[in-house]
């Protein structure tokens, strides 16, 4: 069963916001827009906190976040339970899921072309997390 996507923006990153979505739903995928949904000047925060809490209440729910730098992902990462890099490479993307089984990643679109965040989301959802030694790296994330 393919995870559903949620997908937030701020400002700056609403164009490819609606680009992802749209390839997202090329490829058969269920996402969730969570905003913003306008151009203006907006609080990331606004956006992001509702869209990583819906990945954290899910485990099949996945997380993208657009904004002009990626690092929105700092909102987040405040949240127990979510592993949001912010990628920018195939590379990066695969290495967040792979060895930190990040449910979510962020994106700057004033960093990135198009294509390469089209490629980036691609990465990311095609890995898959190879446990053993990662796992107990993770399992001290959220320790109290």
């Amino acid at each position: 069963m393919n995870p559903i996507i949620v997908i937030a923006s701020d400002h700056a990153g609403f164009e490819y916001k609606a680009i992802l979505k749209s390839h997202l739903e090329s490829k058969g995928i269920q996402s969730e827009d969570f905003g913003a949904y306008y151009t203006d000047s907006v609080d990331y925060p606004d956006f992001v906190r509702p869209a990583a809490e819906a990945v954290a209440k899910d485990s099949n729910t996945l997380g993208i976040i657009i904004g002009g730098s990626g690092n929105e992902a700092i909102v987040a990462n405040r949240l127990r339970g979510i592993r949001c890099a912010v990628v920018w490479s195939d590379q990066t993307a695969r290495l967040s899921k792979e060895h930190g089984n990040c449910n979510m990643i962020a994106i700057g679109q004033r960093l990135l072309s198009q294509e390469k965040a089209i490629s980036i989301v691609d990465a990311w959802l095609s890995a898959e997390f190879k446990g053993g030694r990662h796992q107990k790296r993770i399992n001290k994330i959220d320790m109290e």
